[in-house]
This record gives structure tokens, sequence and C-alpha cells, in this order.
């Protein structure tokens, strides 16, 4: 389900979303399993590949997984008890106060929120838990990590969305009108090698944007520079992210 309220940065790239977005820790799950009244419905709105989808399975009886994008619902992931659909996220199509836990993963930045919020009333459960997650500037060991900084502030800054600014301050100015709850500090970890970090890169909205702009690949020119001072190319190095979260309970009895 679309209209023109979806704003589409990555529906043409699905495959090499699916491909090369990083996962999310099993710690994540269990924090916020562990807040939910009961394990037994979650909604992940925006879910694109599934990547938060399918972890989300390995602590909850079902799964509803939701992305207006319908290229990148099917790309997604398969599970057996994750239940795939397209569908916007102020629209989810459930029945009322029968989801445990409503997720929103990279993607709270491109909602209608307001709508968004009164559909979770709509559907969470009494103490239901929902969370904003995001994940922030990515850092790459070693000398490569200057360059690979250099690339994401100054080579295609221009090229970032406006709504780019929310995930770098981690949702924290975003309206977030429910009770919320601390959690604790957590990062995203991966361990590549230097195709797999240009594929990432490759699924930016700022470099899609930059390529169309300029004719040419900005990953190209920056490949060529990370090569002398990774080595082997096919070495591995420990890729980070920042995780942050805005985790609030719903309908508080």
């Amino acid at each position: 389900m679309r209209d023109a309220h979806f704003k589409d940065h990555f529906s043409k790239h699905s495959a090499g979303y699916a491909t090369y977005r990083p996962s999310y820790p099993s710690g994540l799950i269990d924090v916020l399993a562990d807040l939910c009244p009961s394990q037994q419905r979650a909604l992940d709105c925006g879910c694109g590949t599934g990547q938060l989808s399918v972890l989300l399975a390995n602590r909850f009886t079902e799964v509803i997984a939701t992305d207006a994008s319908s290229a990148q619902i099917a790309k997604a992931n398969k599970k057996d008890n994750v239940n795939y659909k397209t569908a916007l996220a102020e629209n989810s199509g459930l029945a009322d106060a029968s989801v445990d836990l409503v997720t929103v993963a990279q993607a709270a930045h491109w909602l209608d929120l307001a709508p968004f919020y009164k559909e979770v009333a709509r559907i969470a459960k009494v103490n239901a838990i929902l969370a904003l997650i995001t994940y922030g500037v990515v850092h790459v060991e070693g000398e490569v990590d200057r360059l690979v900084q250099q690339f994401y502030y100054q080579d295609i800054n221009t090229y970032w969305p406006a709504e780019r600014q929310h995930v770098e301050n981690g949702y924290q100015d975003l309206p977030f009108p429910f009770a919320e709850i601390q959690t604790p500090t957590l990062e995203m970890r991966a361990y590549w090698d230097l195709e797999a970090l240009i594929g990432y890169f490759n699924t930016w909205s700022a470099v899609k944007a930059a390529t169309q702009a300029l004719g040419v690949n900005p990953t190209e020119a920056l490949k060529q520079s990370l090569l002398p001072i990774w080595g082997d190319p096919k070495t591995t190095k420990t890729i980070t992210w920042p995780l942050s979260m805005r985790v609030g309970r719903v309908n508080v009895s």
C-alpha cells in the first residue's frame, strides 16, 4: 500500500538493502521482549527486508512485518512465524488491543508520526511497548575510519535527505507522547571485507542521489582511496554503529 506521503528511497535497491544492511544485536531483542506484557505478537513497521523482523521472531510467537514498499517485502528474509504485509505504518489493518510490541527500525524519520502514534495506541495491548530504533554513523576500525567519516560528512553530505538529521541525533528531537523507558546502551557490530562495506554505502539514499546528480557513483573513488589503507580487500575489519532507541509504554494501566 502506497500513497503520496510515502517517500520511497529504497524500493529500486531492495536487493542490495537485503544483502548489505547490517543486523541488530540479540541483546536488543531481549531488552524489548522482556519489557512487554507478553510475547505473543510483535508488529515491525517499516520493516524493509526484515532484518529486525526475523530476530523478533526468536522471542515472539508471531511477528507481523509491514512496509510501504512492495519491492522491499518481496526481498524480505523468510521465517515461519513472520508474516509480511505491504502496508503503511499508520494503517496496519490489525485488530484493536492485539499487539505486545511495536517496533520501527531505521524508519521512524520517514513516518507521519501523528497518525502512526494514533494507530499504535489503537492496536497496542495494555502496557504494550513501542520502540523507535535507529543506528547512527558507521565507524570502521583503524585508519580507514578517517576516510569513511570524510565521505559521510563532506563528500556526500549535501545529498542526504533532511530527515537524516533525526538519525544523527538518535531520534531525540522526534515527538514521543508515551511513558518513556530508559534502556541499556547498545551498539551494532559487523565484520566486513571491503566489498561488503562498499555494498553497504551503496544502500545509502545520499549515494543514490549523488550518483544521479553527478553521473558517477562516488563510492568508486572512495574504494580506490581505501584500497592502499585497507590492504587485502578480502580482509575483514570491525564495523560498528551506535544504536539509539526511544522506548515507551503504551496504554498504561
